[in-house]
């Protein structure tokens, strides 16, 4: 019993490796971003930097630790600690937040012009404590000056104000994760594809990095990543070339045949009929949009095109599908949420949380107290109170429904049609939210816009992976939360000295020329041109949560069904548009093995699949040091 505890006990070395290596990751990848230009190693759920290091960690560190000494060599439970930290340290340095933050507050500034009259409709409603005021230090931002530092008198009291808020926000993610990791788990039972591979990884009874198959998937990307790098050193080299767009219907939709090597690996986890699914709806999508375009029918509202889908009728029916696809998953945990409910307020005796990060009754009232705390900073910020409320109702639709996708079918790269700022206005007006709401939503473009990444998501992943490892779910959650406060800090760091030294402007263009001004457009539009609810909007919503619901009860009811709602909720997104081809080639591969061999042809071919993934991250990341040292810029050889 003793030993037991000691193996399930949280180790102090690992959650110090984990520490280094999630400063490592948030240090290092807005360097490899900004001043190598290189493969995109945080930017979504598939986390290709913990990857890579823990590839180099399990294989290269530990398996020489072993060597020599191997009864101090780090055990399996302890390298998926450091893995847990390292995930949850992947969400922060891009699209989490600081490469969205850091840009976003600045842009007020640096493009306001009389053209775009932002002085005039949005300075004025900027509350003064959240974003960098000084214009000189903003231009040195986006400009860059040799020699320049960072003027943290000026970036200090925006970023301190902030952080209540993210804070707040990041412990509701993990909170909610906690409430709901039984019902997932052991109720429900979904796939969790993306927490296979590091599992796999430090299985010593069957041991992954010993199989010629893996080895065989990891070979494959490796070698065409690293011809499509050496072609950027030599042009006289060929790269394969995979993707190709092909114009459709007239020339009004460019269908994307876009192969995805990690993308083939984790969808081959997935359930077949997600699979079939998401494949379908995104083709379905695709053609009635062909069609509808055709006949010129469209709807021309600003709602925001650059994320989610860019076809106006299939945000709402995703928003209403989404809303859906949250409202059935409520429902079917109504008994569960009922005993974390009664713990809560101390009569569910019988209710064990002893395994989890939290206790039920500090994850349910946390995340009471951490959404009305989250209420107050962004009715403070500018937003009426009960458009505060609304915004928050959707924009947790749409973090725990993501979350939901990516846990059930591996899509590691999900994104949600809409986003809750937009939607917001889109159903209420613009009209009632105000001049200084419209503001403050736009600043919320921060962190619930460009979704490709959640505390949330990593969080449950986490908690799967410690309880398939028997590592301690309380200590996991300080770890948990060290690697997020570390790299806040260290990204933040590292992106300031960056912008001041090279200048963002010459950096990437998306976070700093295109991506920070788009919530100050559509809110300087919404002020120049004052919305009403959207009739047209709301009916598509309930169609969008109707069809949603259909594909729900007729799921439960019959066996045999073939159409996964999860297809629908997502499908139409851009995301899927570009990599609906890899999901329809894991889907018949995996159908023909399973059809012709059962699971023992399954379980024989995995590890090619698994070696996809980590073939392609490490050349991701072995492109970036060797970029590093011949000075290459501009090497991308990766993106999705």
């Amino acid at each position: 019993m003793q030993h037991e505890r000691r193996a399930r006990s949280l180790s102090w070395r690992a959650v110090g490796i984990g520490f280094l290596a999630s400063l490592l990751i948030a240090a290092l990848d807005p360097y490899g971003l900004y001043v190598i230009q290189g493969s995109y190693m945080t930017l979504d759920y598939s986390t290709p930097a913990a990857v890579f290091v823990f590839f180099v960690l399990v294989v290269i560190i530990n398996g020489l630790w072993k060597r020599r000494s191997p009864r101090t060599a780090l055990r399996s439970g302890e390298l998926i600690t450091i893995y847990v930290m390292m995930i949850a340290a992947c969400v922060v340095p891009t699209l989490g937040l600081t490469a969205q933050i850091l840009p976003v507050l600045a842009a007020v500034i640096y493009y306001a012009n009389p053209a775009n009259g932002w002085d005039r409709l949005i300075h004025p409603h900027l509350h003064p404590l959240l974003a960098p005021r000084d214009r000189e230090a903003v231009r040195l931002f986006f400009e860059g000056k040799p020699g320049a530092t960072v003027p943290w008198e000026v970036w200090l009291p925006p970023l301190l104000a902030w952080m209540p808020l993210i804070l707040a926000l990041y412990f509701v993610m993990i909170a909610i994760m906690v409430i709901f990791r039984r019902q997932w788990m052991d109720r429900e039972r979904l796939a969790f594809p993306v927490t296979q591979l590091p599992l796999e990884m430090v299985n010593e009874q069957d041991p992954l990095l010993r199989k010629p198959l893996f080895w065989l998937g990891f070979a494959l990307p490796f070698a065409v990543g690293s011809l499509i790098a050496l072609h950027n050193y030599a042009p006289s080299v060929p790269a394969p070339k995979l993707n190709v767009y092909v114009p459709l219907f007239r020339e009004t939709v460019n269908w994307s045949l876009r192969f995805s090597f990690p993308m083939l690996g984790f969808f081959y986890l997935a359930n077949l009929d997600a699979l079939f699914s998401l494949w379908f709806f995104n083709l379905l999508f695709m053609v009635v949009r062909g069609y509808l375009n055709i006949y010129g029918v469209e709807i021309r509202e600003d709602l925001g095109g650059a994320y989610g889908t860019p076809y106006i009728p299939y945000k709402y029916l995703g928003m209403g599908a989404m809303l859906m696809l949250v409202a059935t998953g409520l429902w079917a945990a109504r008994s569960h949420l009922s005993d974390v409910f009664r713990k809560s307020i101390g009569r569910g005796k019988d209710v064990d949380d002893s395994g989890e990060v939290l206790s039920y009754p500090v994850a349910f009232w946390g995340t009471v107290l951490g959404l009305l705390a989250m209420s107050v900073w962004i009715w403070w910020s500018g937003l009426p109170y009960w458009a505060t409320w609304v915004y928050l109702l959707f924009m947790m639709v749409l973090f725990f429904g993501l979350t939901r996708v990516v846990v059930e079918t591996g899509l590691a790269e999900a994104v949600a049609a809409m986003i809750a700022p937009v939607f917001t206005v889109a159903a209420f007006g613009s009209t009632p939210v105000g001049a200084r709401g419209l503001t403050a939503l736009g600043l919320t473009w921060v962190y619930s816009a460009d979704i490709r990444t959640t505390v949330m998501a990593s969080s449950i992943h986490g908690m799967r992976l410690a309880e398939r490892a028997g590592v301690c779910s309380r200590g996991l959650f300080w770890a948990m939360m060290l690697a997020i406060v570390v790299s806040i800090v260290a990204s933040v760091w590292v992106t300031l000295l960056l912008a001041y030294r090279y200048g963002g402007a010459n950096l990437n263009r998306w976070f700093f020329l295109d991506g920070p001004q788009f919530p100050y457009k559509w809110v300087a539009d919404r002020m120049n041109n004052p919305s009403d609810p959207s009739t047209t909007g709301w009916l598509l919503t309930g169609f969008g949560a109707a069809v949603m619901g259909f594909l729900s009860a007729m799921r439960q009811r019959f066996v045999g069904w073939p159409f996964h709602p999860v297809g629908f909720c997502v499908g139409s997104t851009w995301i899927m548009d570009e990599i609906w081809l890899t999901c329809f080639i894991a889907w018949l591969v995996k159908f023909l093995i399973l059809r012709f061999g059962g699971l023992r042809w399954f379980r024989l071919s995995l590890p090619f699949f698994l070696g996809l993934i980590v073939g392609q991250y490490t050349c991701n990341g072995f492109w970036l040091v060797m970029d590093y040292f011949s000075g290459a810029k501009g090497n991308q050889i990766f993106w999705i």
